[in-house]
């Protein structure tokens, strides 16, 4: 009876420079258990320089690996068709003076973005207001409601964002993870396509 293993491509996976990618770093396999652990320590492709930081690996090609060693192999495949290969290069080591010009480059963008919406919707005159019809004084800064709303949006932006400095408030993730999720997928595709349709083009 043909042997038959089913096998699906890992959507995205991490290698070093100079790596060479072995099949159970790139699928999941299901199957006998013996010929399993013999598919899986096979070589699939060697990272080179000229590869930069990404590398496109169709399940078409593990399928033809797996057929050179064993031609007998009934292989089923299931999921996405393309694995992703991030390329880990070398990390370039930052100075401190530069996180903090980041830092404080950022923290006063932050800061003026909210201020110059403050002004625009004349958030004052809204305080003065509210100030006059829950007290009937009239007061230029009323900083009874200033201060709890400064903390108030303070709270809510740690709330909304789900995280207070490193740690996690829920598992719930935050609208600017779902957004970068939606944002890493749509750039997969991309990806995916660009390097296929140039696979294509160096053809003979």
């Amino acid at each position: 009876m043909q042997p038959t293993i089913y096998l699906r491509m890992r959507h995205r996976i991490q290698a070093r420079s100079n790596e060479v990618v072995k099949i159970e770093k790139l699928v999941m396999l299901v199957g006998e258990d013996a010929l399993v652990t013999s598919i899986a320590s096979k070589d699939i492709y060697q990272i080179t320089p000229s590869d930069k930081n990404i590398v496109i690996i169709d399940v078409m090609n593990v399928i033809q690996t797996i057929h050179q060693h064993y031609p007998d192999v009934d292989v089923q495949t299931i999921g996405p068709s393309e694995t992703i290969v991030e390329v880990l290069l070398k990390k370039r080591s930052y100075s401190p003076f530069f996180f903090v010009l980041v830092w404080l480059l950022l923290f006063i963008g932050a800061a003026l973005a909210i201020m110059n919406f403050h002004e625009d919707v004349s958030m004052q005159q809204v305080h003065q207001k509210l100030f006059y019809i829950l007290t009937g004084i009239e007061d230029e800064k009323p900083l009874l409601l200033q201060i709890p709303y400064s903390i108030g949006l303070g709270m809510g932006m740690i709330l909304f964002f789900n995280h207070l400095f490193r740690k996690r408030i829920n598992e719930e993730p935050s609208p600017l993870e779902v957004e970068m999720f939606n944002y890493q997928q749509d750039l997969d595709q991309y990806v995916i396509r660009h390097e296929n349709q140039e696979k294509v083009e160096k053809k003979p």
